[in-house]
């Protein structure tokens, strides 16, 4: 039976649904002659509603919180569910369930608060025109939609200019819309194009480019952007700083959002410096198979710029408008040879989450949450074809988010993903005890020792416990450690214009990315190149190239710093830096820092844990922990940490040997066995020397 609201009926469905509903009933709930009148009407449209609900009540011990609240009366209700209950329930809100006082399930319907998207439309024809002291492009837009502002295109490199923006009806008469706005592009790839102005419908535009300051860009595009017509009002974030890691070039600030699952829209930086722009990106640790990465999720351009005779104009909001897949944001901030960003405040707005239901009666309701392996409701109120998102938003509030009582806790990890199967670990060659600070999910950070000694691409890890694995997730960073190496000169007296530094690392194999290095002279320009000695397959020395860079000091930049990203990571401890002098002083070289990315594993607490590591041959396993990763990204995770290093299994030297000499020794051992078989069948060929005179 499908049950709908006459098209005629512009009532709204709570009014409709108040005065019994009377479209929403068969033909005989509808019959004039029913002496019950809308009080029948009204109960009859309930035991209807209940023919499309699921029907009964029941217990939900696997729903882990619960919140209650009170509804006065019957009717529609649009509730606006809290940052705790999104925070608990899966990330569509697949697990949410709400009962009513007799404990039956009610149908639902989920709205989420996004704005409308933003639509740029081409200009139907755009005229630019060059004066002495300005660049004007006259729009004629072909648009009856209200406008809120423009992108315009340009191929110059760099540039900073001041623009104006005029609306007009009919070409002739113009009104000042905006003044004052700056549009720039700067080398290091920073820009912005977009100019914002009030809403309205604007047949024609005028943009005016000041161009007193500096000579005229080209323009050759321009974009216009159609108003939002239902601006949706946003909802205070509280932000807190974790965690800050300078990094050379870049700042790292880990965000504590206090939910997850929010609808973010945006994200504010108040800073107190007076002139600057940055690049700025948000991003997530999310899961890829069995390996937890960083996925940006927004990026932008923050800045604060005056312009000669102008008031200063800034940008401080980054657009988001997704939503957010942990408790945890990332933001990135690039500072490129500016020193880093001076933070005052972060502020975030979020988008409305509305659960839009009827109730057949008043009293307490319940919304169940916490459920991560309940599937999606399917619901016959989307059928019905009721205009339940017209409804208005009630002041009701859910109490707060508390355990259900009915609920039975299993373990973060299954029994089944808890351990693995046993392993012989008598090809690996080192191993480290892990220290665990309680129970639950751990993260180990790799230490020096770890990355030295295990693969480059760690398939060779294995954490055991009493004989058998314990599956684990592999988390890939963009953290950087530092590390300071021993400086020391190596010049040579044959190449005299040639300045050489030894660095020398504490251990071999490190997988270092990037080398930052200062100096005191305020004007020098150096080609300047890395490498190490390595050693081939022959024990022959060979120059091996990591990187190479050229570094520019002059009085205006504020960096000092030599940023020399390598191409491949060292296998050597010692590292050889050269720069051409010329005839040029040599400069001194201090302060030198090689950073290496952070690498960690995830895993659950187990007794007597140990990480094995230093298996060349070993092939990288596959845990069914990868299933539930996203789960044990989300709960709480202690600190694990390495004891010293312990060296088992075979250790004989040529196990010690890099891969590429133990297969030299092969190949040399075995073409001397076949020399020596050849020589052996050339000896017995030869003719046997006669025997002596006489015998």
């Amino acid at each position: 039976m499908r049950l709908r609201r006459r098209k005629t009926d512009r009532r709204p469905v709570s009014e409709w649904w108040a005065a019994g509903g009377m479209d929403l009933l068969p033909t005989r709930c509808r019959d004039g002659r029913n002496p019950a009148g809308g009080t029948a009407l009204f109960w009859c449209a309930v035991l209807c509603l209940a023919f499309v609900a699921p029907a009964g009540a029941g217990t939900f011990p696997a729903w882990e919180y619960r919140q209650e609240i009170s509804l006065p009366a019957a009717g529609l209700i649009k509730l606006a569910l809290p940052a705790e209950t999104l925070d608990a329930a899966s990330p569509g809100l697949e697990d949410l369930r709400i009962l009513d006082p007799a404990g039956g399930e009610v149908p639902y319907l989920i709205e989420r608060g996004s704005p409308t998207v933003a639509v740029a439309r081409a200009a139907k024809s755009l005229r630019v025109s060059l004066g002495a002291t300005s660049t004007v492009l006259t729009i004629e837009t072909g648009l009856t939609d209200p406008l809120d502002g423009m992108t315009v295109t340009t191929p110059a490199e760099t540039f900073i200019k001041a623009v104006q923006v005029e609306g007009s009806a009919d070409g002739k008469r113009w009104r000042m819309l905006a003044q004052g706005l700056p549009i720039f592009r700067q080398p290091n790839g920073v820009s912005q194009l977009h100019v914002p102005f009030p809403a309205g419908a604007w047949p024609f535009l005028r943009v005016t480019v000041d161009d007193q300051r500096s000579p005229p860009v080209p323009f050759t595009d321009a974009r216009l952007q159609v108003a939002a017509r239902d601006p949706v009002p946003g909802i205070p974030v509280e932000v807190r700083t974790a965690e800050r890691i300078e990094s050379p070039g870049e700042t790292r600030l880990t965000l504590h959002l206090g939910a997850a699952h929010l609808r973010l829209a945006a994200v504010q930086i108040d800073s107190p410096e007076p002139l600057f722009t940055r690049r700025v990106s948000l991003a997530a640790r999310q899961v890829h198979g069995d390996t937890i990465l960083e996925k940006t999720l927004a990026e932008g351009v923050v800045f604060r710029i005056a312009l000669p005779g102008r008031p200063p104009s800034s940008q401080l909001t980054v657009p988001v408008e997704l939503t957010t897949p942990s408790r945890e944001l990332l933001l990135l901030i690039r500072n490129e040879d500016s020193p880093p960003l001076q933070i005052s405040a972060l502020r975030a707005e979020r988008r409305p989450v509305y659960v839009i239901f009827m109730v057949g009666h008043g009293g307490p309701h319940v919304l169940l949450t916490g459920n991560r392996l309940a599937p999606a409701p399917r619901y016959d109120l989307a059928s019905l074809g009721l205009d339940f998102r017209a409804a208005e938003a009630t002041s009701q509030r859910p109490s707060a988010l508390g355990p259900n009582p009915d609920y039975r806790p299993a373990a973060v990890l299954p029994p089944s993903a808890a351990t693995g199967p046993a392993l012989d670990v008598s090809a690996w060659t080192y191993r480290k005890r892990v220290q665990t600070t309680g129970a639950g999910v751990q993260e180990l950070e790799f230490d020096l020792d770890v990355l030295s000694h295990a693969l480059a691409s760690f398939a060779d890890l294995r954490l055991m416990s009493n004989g058998q694995q314990l599956p684990y997730i592999l988390e890939q960073t963009s953290m950087a450690r530092a590390l300071v190496p021993e400086v020391a000169p190596a010049n040579d007296s044959r190449t005299p214009k040639l300045s050489r530094w030894a660095l020398k690392l504490p251990r071999r194999n490190l997988p270092i990315a990037r080398l930052v290095c200062s100096a005191t002279a305020p004007l020098f320009r150096r080609e300047v190149l890395l490498y190490e000695e390595a050693t081939d397959e022959r024990g022959g020395k060979f120059r091996r190239q990591l990187g190479r860079a050229r570094w520019v000091r002059t009085p205006e930049q504020r960096s000092k710093e030599l940023l020399l990203p390598l191409t491949s990571a060292p296998t050597t401890e010692t590292l050889l830096l050269e720069a051409y002098d010329g005839d040029n002083p040599p400069i001194a070289l201090e302060n030198c820092q090689a950073f290496y990315p952070v690498r960690r594993l995830h895993f659950q607490a187990a007794p007597e844990a140990y990480l094995y590591y230093g298996n060349r041959r070993a092939e990288a396993p596959r845990y069914d922990l990868g299933l539930i990763s996203a789960q044990i990204l989300r709960v709480e995770r202690a600190e694990a940490s390495l004891t010293a290093e312990e060296q088992v299994g075979r250790t004989g030297w040529p196990e010690r040997l890099p891969l590429v000499w133990q297969g030299g020794i092969l190949l040399w051992g075995t073409l001397a066995a076949v020399v020596l078989v050849l020589l052996l069948i050339i000896s017995r060929l030869l003719p046997r020397p006669p025997p002596p005179a006489g015998k």
